[in-house]
């Protein structure tokens, strides 16, 4: 009889798998499923699968077991089960002590709308949640069964990625979350920046159709490449620069940022307080004009920016994934 705790994650998204890690295909959800698989699978006391959309049948990564989720067999009776983002697909597997790991701030009228609630009743899921944020926005109806913080953390690549002290990045600001992530105001802010100092200028994700005036205020569509690029172009960087936005539940976008040791300037919508330190990692504005301000002081003022590059690099590599898997056993066991 096998001694060894099974843990299984199912998710139901597109076709990908751990080996998809450092591509243009997978986003901050996907990341964290393939970091926390891969460190779990290094005890050997453990059996890892996840079963999601993947093409690649019975596919064994970094000792973790990839399968499409029509081959998962009921008569497999896991420990563990966790449910990404959908308590429907609790009804996979039998288990007794579910989990479900929330990605969103999902009202209970859209929990209802997406059939979530039933399955919900029946398999009593623990939820998992990813902030203080996100903790206090997830309604009691849709987590009476119990609920936990388990903070994530940057791929291992950011982490071990060398930080010149006292590099000096051109003027350049970075945004590489999603253009609905009030990128509008992200844009008018940056045209009174840039009208201070035409010499600075602002790399965003596509798509996103940039007007000509746009263009002239120096703000420019990155390459969209592998995980390699974006750590070259967030290390060129000398300012992330993001509002916020009320669906951001820990904005991993942010985090990696932080983990290369760039200042971040944000209002602080939804989650993004929680990813900064005020006048320590970065600056935290209460209005528009302060957000305009504080980005100015930092691709200008190089005082200011090795300053806070200096006290970055203090806290570099204060989570990883062997913290979060650590966290994440210790929620699994005081089930």
């Amino acid at each position: 009889m096998d001694s060894k705790l099974k843990i299984y994650f199912i998710e139901n998204s597109y076709d990908y798998n751990a080996s998809d890690l450092n591509t243009i295909k997978i986003a901050g959800s996907e990341k964290t499923l393939i970091n926390i698989t891969n460190e779990l699978a290094k005890d050997s006391n453990l059996i890892v699968k996840v079963f999601n959309n993947t093409s690649a049948s019975f596919s064994k990564i970094n000792n973790v077991t990839w399968q499409n989720i029509k081959e998962i067999s009921k008569d497999d009776n896991p420990d563990f089960v966790i449910a990404m983002s959908d308590a429907n697909l609790l009804e996979k597997l039998n288990c007794k002590k579910n989990f479900l790991w929330s990605h969103s701030i999902q009202s209970f009228e859209k929990f209802v709308r997406k059939k979530q609630l039933l399955p919900f009743l029946r398999y009593k899921p623990k939820m998992i949640l990813e902030g203080e944020y996100h903790y206090n926005k997830r309604s009691f109806l849709t987590s009476f069964y119990g609920k936990k913080i388990l903070k994530i953390a940057p791929d291992y690549d950011f982490i071990d990625t060398k930080i010149e002290t006292n590099h000096i990045p051109p003027p350049n600001a970075i945004f590489t979350t999603k253009s609905d992530r009030n990128l509008n105001f992200l844009i008018n802010s940056w045209h009174e920046i840039n009208k201070r100092n035409s010499k600075t200028n602002l790399y965003i994700n596509p798509p996103y159709k940039l007007s000509e005036n746009d263009k002239k205020k120096g703000i420019l569509l990155r390459n969209k490449g592998d995980k390699k690029k974006l750590i070259v172009d967030l290390i060129n960087s000398r300012l992330f620069l993001t509002p916020g936005h009320k669906t951001e539940v820990f904005c991993l976008a942010a985090e990696e940022a932080r983990e290369l040791c760039i200042p971040i300037v944000t209002m602080g919508y939804g989650c993004l307080y929680e990813r900064i330190e005020h006048g320590i990692t970065g600056f935290l504005a209460k209005n528009q004009s302060e957000f305009i301000n504080y980005a100015y002081e930092i691709l200008t003022n190089d005082k200011t920016y090795l300053d806070l590059k200096k006290n970055l690099i203090k806290k570099k590599n204060s989570r990883n994934y062997s913290h979060v898997k650590n966290d994440f056993i210790n929620i699994l066991n005081n089930e």
